[in-house]
């Protein structure tokens, strides 16, 4: 029997230290932890896979709390089906005292349960993960009312640039030399005659 963590946030930007902490409380050993910095929308994740790869029967896999395994409905109760019924490996949800396969064996009640809390919780991630696509929109589009532009912001033209428009405009250089002569990509030569025009 081998003892191994799955850890994950939502991006690189975030710290897995306190997910780590409590696996290393655990003695879980340093090359068993695995680590996704992904979303949990769905189980496509590097680590993830290789982790299943690793998993044999018997096997124990702690997961600080069930929305670390995943957000995705559906999927995650297929995944948690796949781990516990046909690799016959373990998992344990620290935060979650309930989800635990190891306690109760093959006991049918027990399994019962497990099962209903998976998917209370499962529902409650994946809809928690919708609520936030959601608020995250609403406050695009709150902020595109107000004015706030998005991407890029719209370097200066530099001062010759009608100039050599016009030029450009009179057939008198290509758009490859109006680029060099302006020192800017073609492409860039391009948007910002489509900004001139937008503005008149």
């Amino acid at each position: 029997m081998k003892v191994y963590g799955y850890v994950r946030v939502s991006s690189v930007g975030q710290h897995e230290d306190r997910q780590l902490l409590q696996m290393k409380e655990l003695g879980i050993e340093k090359r068993n932890i695995y680590i996704d910095k992904q979303s949990g929308k769905d189980f496509q994740r590097p680590m993830y896979r290789k982790l299943l790869r690793k998993l044999k029967c018997g096997d124990v896999l702690y997961i600080t709390s069930l929305d670390r395994l995943g957000r995705n409905y559906e999927e995650m109760q297929k995944q948690w089906q796949y781990i516990t019924k046909e690799i016959g490996a373990h998992i344990v949800v620290l935060d979650m005292e309930i989800l635990d396969t190891r306690k109760g064996g093959n006991d049918l009640t027990s399994t019962f349960i497990v099962d209903i809390v998976l998917s209370l919780l499962s529902y409650v991630a994946e809809n928690e993960r919708n609520n936030i696509k959601q608020r995250q929109k609403e406050g695009i589009e709150a902020a595109r009312i107000r004015g706030v532009r998005f991407g890029r912001p719209n370097q200066d033209l530099p001062v010759d640039f009608d100039e050599v428009y016009y030029e450009y405009l009179s057939g008198s250089i290509t758009v490859r030399e109006a680029a060099d002569k302006l020192n800017m990509p073609k492409s860039s030569f391009y948007n910002n005659i489509k900004r001139m025009k937008e503005k008149g």
